[in-house]
Protein backbone atom coordinates (compact mmCIF):
# COMPACT_ATOMS: atom_id res chain seq x y z
CA UNK A 1 0.00 0.00 0.00
CA UNK A 2 1.10 3.39 -0.77
CA UNK A 3 1.54 5.94 1.64
CA UNK A 4 -0.70 9.02 1.37
CA UNK A 5 0.98 12.31 1.66
CA UNK A 6 -1.98 14.52 4.06
CA UNK A 7 -1.81 17.87 1.78
CA UNK A 8 -2.96 15.85 -1.11
CA UNK A 9 -6.00 14.26 0.69
CA UNK A 10 -6.74 17.84 1.35
CA UNK A 11 -7.26 18.29 -2.08
CA UNK A 12 -9.21 15.29 -3.07
CA UNK A 13 -12.52 14.89 -4.42
CA UNK A 14 -14.81 14.62 -0.55
CA UNK A 15 -10.87 15.14 0.62
CA UNK A 16 -11.34 11.56 0.74
CA UNK A 17 -9.38 8.20 -0.10
CA UNK A 18 -10.73 4.83 -0.46
CA UNK A 19 -8.45 2.07 -0.45
CA UNK A 20 -9.43 -1.72 -1.46
CA UNK A 21 -7.15 -4.14 0.34
CA UNK A 22 -5.78 -7.06 -0.40
CA UNK A 23 -2.17 -8.47 -0.18
CA UNK A 24 0.53 -9.89 2.78
CA UNK A 25 2.41 -7.63 5.45
CA UNK A 26 6.14 -8.76 5.39
CA UNK A 27 5.45 -8.66 9.54
CA UNK A 28 2.71 -10.69 9.49
CA UNK A 29 2.20 -14.38 9.01
CA UNK A 30 -0.91 -14.95 7.12
CA UNK A 31 -1.91 -18.03 5.29
CA UNK A 32 -4.60 -15.68 3.43
CA UNK A 33 -4.10 -12.28 2.14
CA UNK A 34 -5.48 -9.62 4.50
CA UNK A 35 -8.51 -8.65 2.36
CA UNK A 36 -11.00 -5.63 3.20
CA UNK A 37 -11.36 -2.01 3.10
CA UNK A 38 -10.31 1.25 4.00
CA UNK A 39 -11.34 5.07 3.90
CA UNK A 40 -9.05 7.79 4.99
CA UNK A 41 -11.32 11.35 5.36
CA UNK A 42 -9.20 14.61 6.09
CA UNK A 43 -11.22 16.52 8.36
CA UNK A 44 -9.32 19.43 8.53
CA UNK A 45 -7.73 19.16 12.27
CA UNK A 46 -7.63 15.53 12.17
CA UNK A 47 -7.63 12.27 9.24
CA UNK A 48 -10.72 9.97 10.07
CA UNK A 49 -9.78 6.47 9.30
CA UNK A 50 -12.29 3.42 9.25
CA UNK A 51 -11.34 0.00 8.13
CA UNK A 52 -12.91 -3.40 7.61
CA UNK A 53 -10.55 -6.47 7.11
CA UNK A 54 -10.06 -9.82 7.78
CA UNK A 55 -7.68 -12.86 7.40
CA UNK A 56 -6.48 -15.99 8.69
CA UNK A 57 -3.52 -16.62 10.85
CA UNK A 58 -2.13 -20.18 12.45
CA UNK A 59 -1.74 -19.67 15.97
CA UNK A 60 -0.29 -21.81 18.64
CA UNK A 61 -2.42 -22.76 21.47
CA UNK A 62 -0.80 -21.89 25.16
CA UNK A 63 -2.92 -25.62 26.47
CA UNK A 64 -1.68 -28.13 24.60
CA UNK A 65 0.99 -26.74 21.68
CA UNK A 66 -1.10 -27.74 18.80
CA UNK A 67 -1.30 -25.15 15.78
CA UNK A 68 -4.68 -24.19 15.16
CA UNK A 69 -6.29 -21.44 12.39
CA UNK A 70 -7.95 -18.45 13.77
CA UNK A 71 -9.92 -16.02 11.63
CA UNK A 72 -8.60 -12.24 12.63
CA UNK A 73 -10.91 -9.76 11.83
CA UNK A 74 -10.86 -5.79 12.58
CA UNK A 75 -13.52 -3.57 12.07
CA UNK A 76 -12.50 -0.25 13.56
CA UNK A 77 -11.61 3.22 13.09
CA UNK A 78 -9.38 6.13 14.59
CA UNK A 79 -9.15 9.86 14.50
CA UNK A 80 -5.72 11.02 14.03
CA UNK A 81 -4.88 14.49 14.80
CA UNK A 82 -2.50 16.88 12.32
CA UNK A 83 -0.19 18.89 14.71
CA UNK A 84 3.54 19.21 14.55
CA UNK A 85 5.86 18.08 17.23
CA UNK A 86 6.10 20.36 19.94
CA UNK A 87 9.27 19.25 21.06
CA UNK A 88 12.35 17.99 19.68
CA UNK A 89 12.62 14.20 20.71
CA UNK A 90 16.09 14.21 21.77
CA UNK A 91 14.70 17.08 24.13
CA UNK A 92 12.35 14.71 26.16
CA UNK A 93 13.77 13.54 29.45
CA UNK A 94 13.58 9.72 30.29
CA UNK A 95 10.99 10.15 33.20
CA UNK A 96 8.39 12.64 32.38
CA UNK A 97 4.51 12.80 33.54
CA UNK A 98 1.66 11.82 30.78
CA UNK A 99 -1.87 13.86 30.41
CA UNK A 100 -4.74 11.91 28.99
CA UNK A 101 -4.31 14.64 26.44
CA UNK A 102 -0.76 13.60 25.18
CA UNK A 103 -1.97 10.19 24.86
CA UNK A 104 -3.76 10.52 21.40
CA UNK A 105 -1.92 9.60 18.00
CA UNK A 106 -0.86 13.14 16.08
CA UNK A 107 0.62 13.64 12.54
CA UNK A 108 2.85 16.74 10.71
CA UNK A 109 -0.10 18.01 8.62
CA UNK A 110 2.59 18.14 5.84
CA UNK A 111 3.59 14.69 6.62
CA UNK A 112 2.38 11.05 5.21
CA UNK A 113 -0.13 8.79 6.67
CA UNK A 114 1.18 4.77 5.71
CA UNK A 115 -2.33 2.64 5.60
CA UNK A 116 -0.71 -0.35 5.22
CA UNK A 117 1.44 0.37 8.93
CA UNK A 118 -1.56 1.11 10.55
CA UNK A 119 -3.86 -1.55 9.09
CA UNK A 120 -0.73 -3.79 10.55
CA UNK A 121 -0.98 -2.51 13.92
CA UNK A 122 -4.82 -3.23 14.05
CA UNK A 123 -4.21 -6.55 13.28
CA UNK A 124 -1.82 -7.21 15.61
CA UNK A 125 -3.99 -5.75 18.42
CA UNK A 126 -6.51 -7.69 17.41
CA UNK A 127 -4.28 -11.27 18.00
CA UNK A 128 -5.67 -12.78 21.26
CA UNK A 129 -3.44 -13.05 24.15
CA UNK A 130 -4.55 -16.21 25.44
CA UNK A 131 -4.17 -18.56 22.52
CA UNK A 132 -6.36 -21.44 22.91
CA UNK A 133 -7.46 -23.80 20.53
CA UNK A 134 -11.23 -24.55 22.41
CA UNK A 135 -12.35 -23.41 24.82
CA UNK A 136 -12.52 -27.11 26.85
CA UNK A 137 -8.96 -28.02 25.61
CA UNK A 138 -7.37 -29.77 28.40
CA UNK A 139 -3.57 -29.32 27.88
CA UNK A 140 -0.40 -31.78 27.43
CA UNK A 141 -2.32 -35.14 28.49
CA UNK A 142 0.55 -36.21 31.03
CA UNK A 143 0.33 -40.62 30.97
CA UNK A 144 -1.11 -42.09 34.14
CA UNK A 145 0.28 -45.56 33.78
CA UNK A 146 4.39 -44.40 34.81
CA UNK A 147 5.35 -46.48 38.24
CA UNK A 148 7.77 -45.73 40.73
CA UNK A 149 10.57 -47.74 39.57
CA UNK A 150 9.87 -46.84 35.87
CA UNK A 151 9.67 -43.16 36.59
CA UNK A 152 13.45 -43.03 37.59
CA UNK A 153 15.84 -41.66 34.22
CA UNK A 154 17.89 -44.13 33.15
CA UNK A 155 20.76 -41.92 33.21
CA UNK A 156 20.31 -41.33 37.06
CA UNK A 157 20.61 -45.38 37.47
CA UNK A 158 24.60 -45.04 38.33
CA UNK A 159 23.58 -42.43 40.97
CA UNK A 160 20.98 -44.71 42.39
CA UNK A 161 23.23 -47.40 42.78
CA UNK A 162 26.35 -45.36 44.77
CA UNK A 163 23.35 -44.36 46.59
CA UNK A 164 22.54 -47.51 47.67
CA UNK A 165 26.11 -48.51 48.58
CA UNK A 166 27.01 -45.82 50.61
CA UNK A 167 23.75 -46.33 52.58
CA UNK A 168 25.13 -49.92 53.46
Amino acid sequence: MQAIYIPQLAKAPERTEALEVKEYFPDLETLTPVQGKMRVVHQGKYLEVTATAETIVTLTCDRCLQQYNHRLAVQTSELIWLEEPEEDLEAIPLEREITLEELVETLPPEGMFDPGEWLYQQLCLEIPLRKLCDQACGGIQVGDNISGADAIDRRWASLQDLKKHLSN
